[in-house]
């Protein structure tokens, strides 16, 4: 059973896992310009209340590819939302590993903003606001504080007990300064880069434009199908340039720009895709962008780059679980 696949759990997953690492494979992946066969658009097939979502990637290069699946069914009481990236081995054709893509979702959609940020952000410390206080904005702030040092980060959350501790794990982990308060525009009017990530109960708008000062960057990872809601139509409207990661995903099946859209708002014009801002081809846009914006919808690409590096750490470290099975195989030939 040589060729038996692997099972590594996010546990496994967490202990092996670099931000660094991360957001290095993660930038020469998108430096490479991915074909839309390597990378297909997502499918959600849904029936009845059930939904299965699929992302598929094969990286350039990469020895691993494979598919992120996660799947739920919302009529059952205390239903959840489980996810597992199934990858391929390049050199033998056979399925490799199995990985619980709970943290690996986390860390893959941090990692990717680290990337934009680094680019659209200008140089030099951070000081930060974030709207939100939950798993995505804690790893947010630890991917950004691996790619710039954070000097401040003001937080608001609809919990004073939530907020206060997210603050309070700032300063121990990030050793910067942190303030929580008890209004989103607070948090947003005094910083020059924003991370919005904490759709609001109802899915209602947690940003608006006339929050941002003249210059702002902002990352805004809460809305990725068409029912959800994070930024309001005048943040799309108030950005000069809006990088994506998969452009034409982010532009015609999220909520807030199907809302912008809705309300008038041009912005195809101002999209980029995040494989041009790494790969350094957007020039002057940039340059004469003084209010940037990352939306990202995550993808198939991001899991399996972020995927294939734990796989091989965790099977370094000896945490990944061998699994006591084996797939029959169909000859091509046959």
């Amino acid at each position: 059973m040589a060729d038996s696949p692997v099972f590594v759990s996010s546990t496994a997953a967490a202990s092996v896992f670099s931000w660094s690492d991360a957001i290095d494979a993660l930038a020469k992946a998108y430096a490479v310009e991915t074909g839309p066969r390597a990378a297909p658009p997502r499918t959600v097939a849904d029936d009845e209340g059930a939904w299965l979502r699929t992302l598929s990637a094969l990286p350039a290069g990469g020895r691993y590819f494979g598919t992120k699946l996660m799947a739920r069914v919302p009529a059952i009481r205390d239903s959840v939302v489980q996810y597992v990236i199934v990858l391929w081995d390049r050199e033998t054709s056979r399925i490799a590993a199995f990985i619980d893509g709970l943290e690996v979702t986390a860390f893959r959609t941090a990692a990717t903003s680290a990337v934009a940020l680094d680019r659209l952000a200008p140089p030099g410390p951070l000081r930060l606001g974030v709207l939100g206080s939950g798993l995505e904005a804690t790893m947010h702030t630890r991917a950004f504080a691996a790619v710039r040092p954070i000097e401040r980060i003001v937080v608001f959350s609809p919990t004073p007990e939530r907020r206060e501790a997210f603050a309070a794990a700032a300063v121990a982990d990030l050793g910067c300064e942190a303030e929580a308060v008890s209004e989103p525009r607070e948090a947003v009017e005094a910083a020059p880069v924003v991370l919005a990530a904490a759709r609001s109960h109802g899915e209602r708008p947690i940003l608006y434009g006339d929050w941002l000062g003249p210059e702002a960057t902002v990352v805004s990872i809460g809305s990725t199908v068409p029912h959800q809601r994070e930024i309001d139509a005048s943040v799309v409207e108030a950005c000069d340039l809006i990088v994506c990661d998969t452009v034409d995903e982010v532009a015609e099946q999220t909520g807030d720009m199907i809302e912008a859209a809705n309300a008038g708002v041009d912005f195809r014009h101002k999209l980029a895709s995040l494989h041009e801002l790494v790969a350094g081809n957007l020039g002057d846009r940039l340059a004469h962008a003084p209010r940037r914006m990352f939306k990202s919808v995550g993808g198939g690409l991001q899991d399996v780059v972020v995927a294939e590096l734990i796989l091989r750490k965790a099977l370094v470290a000896g945490v990944a679980t061998p699994m006591p099975l084996d797939f029959d195989a169909k000859d091509p030939k046959d």
